[in-house]
């Protein structure tokens, strides 16, 4: 089975500055995948080229087997994109730019889809307006309306989430989670927002300065964290950290009341515990925190950063 999507030694320069610097990857068909990554690592660039937005400056792009600069519409034709930048085009009114759109990746308007993606993506109040006449929130529902509105087998989010609120993000995902299931649509997925890019994404890639410096299963990078962080609520408040934890990387919280505790390596919890024993601090009970990808993400550009300094 070919990829749904094979980057290829991808690179790109402005004035003289490479700012995607020879990057790989496969993504399979029927993924949900993470492009990470800081302000400037080079995501948009990289997406520009893959959707033909940019052009390539030297490497490989292929959709589900196609070359993307020898078959441009072939491709373009597979592929749905949501750009982070906001456009807004006030000749239509919403129900009308949905109707045409499909047609220009010369695919017939299926009136059917087209009111599905309407009715969950809450537009249909909203038909009769144009573009400018709508909240940022449902200009990017509108927006990945008509990135799917062709129905392609890749759909392809940057930020679609990046100022909206808590319920459109939830249904946006809910949405997602669908056509990945029902219609096997390959999504890759750029967030900031961390916490949603642990949640739906089985694999993920971290760029920074133009380069991929981490790609793996979101499990596995979590894994590779060797950390664990406990928080012990005291039946006593604690003044001060006592003297006995102070190898320990210990803090206390809510007024004395809670230990949060970051174990790395060989220590041992217990030792912890022994250490409250010995200075006449009871638990009350005990909380653990999983790493999160957040951690993960920050550890590993960090130590990007630290290589380039």
């Amino acid at each position: 089975m070919k990829p749904a999507l094979k980057v290829e030694n991808l690179r790109k320069s402005f004035g003289g500055n490479e700012v995607v610097k020879g990057i790989s990857f496969e993504i399979q068909p029927g993924e949900i995948f993470g492009l990470l990554g800081p302000n400037g690592a080079g995501k948009s660039t990289t997406i520009n080229m893959i959707t033909g937005v940019s052009s390539v400056g030297s490497g490989k792009v292929e959709v589900f087997g196609i070359d993307n600069q020898a078959d441009y519409i072939g491709t373009r034709r597979l592929t749905g994109v949501m750009h982070q930048e906001i456009v807004v085009d006030t000749f239509f009114t919403i129900d009308q730019a949905l109707k045409i759109h499909s047609g220009y990746y010369s695919v017939p308007d299926d009136s059917s889809w087209r009111n599905l993606l309407i009715d969950r993506l809450a537009l249909r109040p909203h038909l009769k307006k144009s573009m400018n006449k709508l909240s940022g929130g449902m200009k990017r529902r509108f927006m990945v309306a008509k990135a799917l509105i062709h129905k392609p087998k890749l759909l392809i989010l940057d930020e679609p989430t990046a100022g909206v609120d808590v319920e459109l993000r939830q249904n946006l995902w809910e949405f997602v989670r669908e056509i990945n299931q029902k219609e096997k649509t390959t999504v890759v997925l750029t967030t900031h927002y961390l916490e949603e890019a642990q949640e739906m994404c089985e694999r993920v890639a971290i760029m920074n300065h133009g380069n991929i410096i981490a790609l793996d299963k979101t499990s596995s990078l979590l894994e590779k964290l060797d950390e664990k962080k406990f928080f012990i609520h005291l039946k006593e408040k604690a003044l001060a950290l006592p003297d006995v934890l102070a190898s320990f990387d210990c803090h206390l919280l809510n007024d004395g009341n809670t230990l949060s505790i970051n174990l790395r390596g060989e220590t041992k919890f217990n030792d912890v515990l022994m250490g409250l024993a010995k200075c006449g601090l009871t638990v009350r009970d005990v909380e653990t925190k999983s790493p999160s990808l957040q951690e993960a993400f920050l550890k590993i550009t960090k130590s990007n950063r630290a290589a380039h300094a």
